[in-house]
C-alpha cells in the first residue's frame, strides 16, 4: 500500500477513537515516560500541540514545565520547510501559524539541533521506527541534517502514538529518518540503530 492510502487508513482509525480512549491513552503515555525516564536526560524538550485527531502530548508538556525542562514548540518559516523553535511556558503569548495551530511568539527560536530530545506527532509507524507524517514535509526538511551524521545524533526522535498507528512496515524514501523511539498508550517502544527492524518494548 502507498503513503496516502496508508495515510487515509490510519487517520482513519485514529479519528476513530473516543474521546475517553484518548485522555485514558494520554494519561498512560505519561505513566510510562514517568517509568522509564523519557523527559529525565533532556533540558531542552521539543513538543508539538495536537491537530486533527493526533496524540494528545499536553500533558507531557505539563510534566516537562513542572520538571523545569525547557519546552519548546515548531514555529514555522516564513519560507521554505525548516522549522525552528520558540520557547513557551506557563504565561507564553501566542499567535496562530497559517494553518491555525499556535506558536510561541519567541524572538530567538532554536535550531533543531539544538534540542535534546524532540517528541514528534506522527500518522502511522513501523517496526524499523519510520514515521509516516502528514506529508507537509516540515519534519523532514528540519531534520535533514541528521541524515549526514553518522555516530552522534541530536535530538533523540521520539515519535508520540496509538497503539492502532502501528503497522508492520511503512514504505520509505532514503530522505526519511528513522525515530529512536515511540511512545503510545501501551509501551515505549525504543528501536536499535545497529539492528534495523529490532524494537524493545519497554
Amino acid at each position: 500500500m502507498n503513503k496516502p492510502a496508508l495515510r487515509r487508513q490510519l487517520k482513519a482509525a485514529r479519528n476513530a477513537l473516543k474521546p475517553a480512549v484518548r485522555r485514558q491513552a494520554a494519561r498512560a503515555s505519561l505513566r510510562l515516560a514517568l517509568r522509564h525516564g523519557l523527559l529525565l536526560r533532556a533540558q531542552r524538550i521539543g513538543f508539538y500541540l495536537p491537530q486533527g485527531g493526533e496524540f494528545d502530548a499536553h500533558p507531557l508538556l505539563n510534566q516537562a514545565l513542572c520538571m523545569q525542562r525547557e519546552c519548546y514548540l515548531p514555529v514555522l518559516p516564513r519560507r521554505g520547510r525548516v522549522m525552528r523553535f520558540g520557547r513557551v511556558g506557563r504565561n507564553t503569548r501566542m499567535k496562530a501559524n497559517r494553518y491555525g495551530i499556535p506558536e510561541p511568539l519567541d524572538a530567538r527560536p532554536l535550531r533543531a539541533r539544538q534540542l535534546d530530545l524532540l517528541l514528534m506527532p506522527l500518522v502511522g509507524f513501523d517496526h524499523q521506527g519510520y514515521r509516516l507524517g502528514m506529508g507537509g514535509g516540515y519534519y523532514d526538511a528540519t531534520l535533514a541534517y541528521m541524515q549526514h551524521r553518522r555516530s552522534w545524533r541530536k535530538p533523540r526522535l521520539v515519535g508520540i502514538a496509538y497503539e492502532c498507528q502501528r503497522v508492520e512496515t511503512l514504505p520509505h524514501d532514503p530522505w526519511d529518518m528513522p525515530l529512536d523511539a515511540v511512545l503510545t498508550e501501551r509501551q515505549l517502544c525504543r528501536f536499535n540503530a545497529n539492528h534495523p527492524g529490532v524494537y524493545s518494548p519497554r
